[in-house]
């Protein structure tokens, strides 16, 4: 007789004790999604992986620091049986039949009485995938099934567009730094839904090619404001189309409130009463030095990274960066948007303390095709950026991070 297939059913594990046998990385794999359930989950090993105990420790689950012993199933209501002893699994599976508590078995799915699928999520959607044939009882294949489907519905490819969730207001989102593959999965799916999207220069701009041709795009900088400045037609703009019914994206680069006026823009948006939801992205502060092979914190070199906007010189009044305080700094210096001010800001971090032999490193269009970097010093690097005709966009990074090698080790 053909073996039947499971029954799939989503077990609501809310304040319901869940054991789990063994404290290695089958249990790190699955202790997070239980966690997440609200599962009351009572681990029982002797012995756990860091960051099993961490999790022991934050109070996420309660470690009972021992072997399985006979009674461990009792009142539970779902079980995994992941330890590395054969006799204690085959005697907690057969507690667990007693007691008719579900139960999953690491080491032997034949003698288990359920199954844990391959799990996806998308946007309050779970995806749980169980093949039972025998190419798919390969978890591979049970995974590529997951993943397979779980982009499908990220980028509306899976279902007809009046199936797809959709709502009118503004998604302020985090482009990253330049390359489209750096954007926020969260970040794509909205800009997949998006009816018109206002985007930023600076902003993933291969993006845009993808968008179907009913979307609106709208460059910011070519918004016309008139009496108005320009950030004020842009919060305009927003408000205007949101209030039609549209679903609006501001596509911004690197991150919405890192140097990007996020906040501004939110504020107006709540002021006008529409709905606004704020999607991080990956600062262009971070990503584009490590792309270009700079860490920003290194062992032994920098235990800190400091992030300024460079697009007031340090003389100028309306500056609010205390450049004295960042030449005694010891960690790493990142500057945004001052590749036309970098002579300057040099010479005010040299007169107040810091060497002029410190390392400088430019690197611009990070993480993009055209990406280059460019090396110099504080005491060289106003005339590097004319000789090397440095142009915008750019990150700077000043200290002797820029100087470590692929090996670890300064140069």
């Amino acid at each position: 007789m053909a073996e039947h297939p499971p029954y799939p059913v989503g077990l609501r594990l809310t304040g319901r004790r869940v054991v789990v046998l063994g404290g290695g990385q089958v249990a790190q794999r699955r202790l997070p999604a239980l966690i997440k359930a609200g599962a009351d989950v009572h681990l029982v090993s002797p012995e756990a992986t860091p960051s099993v105990e961490a999790m022991a420790d934050a109070g996420e689950i309660t470690w009972h620091r021992r072997p399985y012993a006979e009674g461990d199933l009792a009142d539970a209501w779902y079980a995994l049986i992941a330890t590395s002893d054969p006799d204690a699994n085959t005697a907690a599976s057969a507690e667990a039949e007693a007691h008719r508590v579900w139960c999953v078995r690491s080491d032997d799915a034949d003698r288990a009485t359920a199954w844990t699928p391959a799990t996806g999520h998308s946007e309050g959607v779970t995806v749980a995938v169980l093949t039972t044939d025998a190419r798919g009882r390969d978890p591979r294949h049970t995974a590529a099934v997951r993943d397979a489907v779980v982009e499908g519905l990220r980028d509306g490819t899976l279902v007809a567009p009046y199936f797809r969730t959709r709502t009118a207001g503004v998604a302020l989102v985090g482009g990253g730094p330049g390359d489209p593959d750096l954007i926020t999965v969260r970040g794509r799916r909205l800009l997949a839904e998006a009816d018109v999207v206002i985007a930023d220069r600076l902003g993933p701009r291969d993006l845009l090619a993808e968008l179907p041709p009913h979307v609106e795009v709208i460059d910011a900088a070519k918004i016309p404001y008139g009496r108005y400045m320009a950030q004020e037609a842009i919060n305009n703009a927003l408000i205007e189309h949101a209030k039609q019914g549209k679903s609006v994206v501001r596509l911004k680069g690197g991150d919405p409130y890192v140097f990007g006026r996020g906040m501004e823009e939110l504020h107006a948006l709540t002021e006008a009463g529409v709905p606004c939801t704020v999607v991080p992205g990956i600062s262009s502060s971070i990503s584009v030095p490590g792309a270009a092979g700079i860490p920003v914190t290194h062992r032994g070199v920098a235990h800190e990274f400091t992030v300024v906007s460079g697009h007031v010189a340090p003389d100028d009044e309306r500056s609010l960066v205390d450049w004295p305080s960042l030449a005694k700094l010891t960690g790493t210096l990142v500057i945004l948007m001052g590749v036309d001010k970098i002579g300057r800001i040099a010479e005010t971090l040299v007169a107040h303390g810091k060497s002029p032999d410190t390392p400088v490193a430019l690197v611009q269009e990070g993480t993009t095709s055209s990406q280059r970097r460019v090396d110099a010093t504080l005491a060289t690097v106003a005339e590097t950026v004319v000789a090397q005709d440095v142009k915008p966009p750019a990150v700077i990074v000043v200290g002797d991070v820029v100087a470590v090698g692929p090996d670890g080790t300064a140069a």
